[in-house]
């Protein structure tokens, strides 16, 4: 019987992730944050009152057994003069059958099928969240793309509105043999997740053990200066203390004219392993080198942080 792991997460970090890990010989419920309210999904969110579909869509392409030119063509995104314009055939696509359906959970189900999708896919919540931030300031921030734009520092981060989260989610976290919080923007893509109480117990209540997949890079403004310590002192200010039993982090040496290119063009730098601040944390450290650059732009190898989780799973 495939051992069960559920993932928590957003972005394309995720979507990383789930590309390599859908190889493995495990069952895989991937939980997907629908609080994005940039770009494509924002307009659409708008005029069709949905949750976020964006990084679902990512999620989708990257799990699909179908062919790379299917997938590309779930990913092309829209240059035009009209109102298509810089909208992803996916999103479009899930916007219809969420039009048609009412349900975004449905929606996904049915282009599973059509994408032959072979792990589950869940919204985190059917509702329509925004997502909030108030800064070390005291200014109180609203929208999940102001909150990554803005460049601040925040105390906390909250929904404007009470989340109900997708029953199948929880149940998936009872069964599940490794809970997994995925790379990604922490404000973002991963605490969204936490801010949820139902979530939180749920963790708290099971039996399985917990796993970060620590960035790469820092966040400008939100996370600079965070070590791996810093990720997870974070994380289980919403989570609770002690939670966290493993981490992944890379100790990849990254050429120098690359780190200068994050730290000029972006004001990123990398995540460092912070070893006597972990050790205090006690929790399991896995370190390897991780990272690959793709067209200037760093990355996990999928494939070899895959292999870490299902060794782990193994054990």
């Amino acid at each position: 019987m495939k051992k069960k792991i559920v993932v928590f997460g957003g972005g394309t970090g995720l979507s990383y992730l789930l590309s390599g890990l859908k190889d493995f010989p495990v069952e895989i419920t991937a939980v997907i944050t629908v609080s994005d309210n940039g770009r494509s999904t924002g307009k659409l969110r708008k005029e069709f009152s949905m949750p976020a579909m964006g990084d679902i869509r990512k999620v989708l392409s990257n799990l699909s057994e179908l062919p790379d030119e299917i997938k590309d063509m779930m990913e092309y995104r829209f240059d035009t003069y009209s109102d298509l314009d810089g909208h992803p055939l996916g999103n479009l696509v899930l916007a219809a059958m969420f039009h048609k359906t009412k349900s975004l959970k449905k929606s996904i189900a049915y282009l599973s099928k059509l994408l032959d999708v072979k792990h589950q896919v869940l919204p985190l919540s059917e509702d329509n969240l925004t997502l909030m931030g108030k800064t070390i300031d005291g200014e109180i921030i609203e929208g999940e793309d102001t909150l990554s734009h803005a460049q601040k520092k925040y105390e906390r981060i909250f929904y404007k509105e009470e989340p109900h989260v997708t029953k199948e989610v929880l149940t998936a976290v009872e069964k599940a043999d490794l809970i997994i919080f995925s790379m990604g923007s922490l404000y973002t893509s991963i605490l969204p997740h936490l801010l949820c109480k139902e979530v939180v117990e749920a963790i708290q209540k099971s039996s399985s053990k917990v796993m970060y997949l620590c960035n790469a890079m820092t966040q400008p403004g939100e996370t600079d200066n965070f070590g791996v310590s810093d990720h997870i002192v974070t994380l289980e200010k919403y989570l609770g203390k002690g939670r966290i039993d493993v981490v992944v982090a890379s100790n990849t040496k990254i050429e120098e004219k690359i780190l200068k290119k994050y730290a000029t063009e972006e004001q990123k730098d990398p995540v460092l392993i912070d070893y006597s601040k972990l050790k205090k944390l006690k929790i399991e450290l896995i370190e390897d080198d991780l990272l690959t650059t793709v067209d200037h732009t760093i990355r996990h190898n999928s494939l070899k942080l895959s292999s870490i989780i299902f060794s782990y799973l193994m054990r």
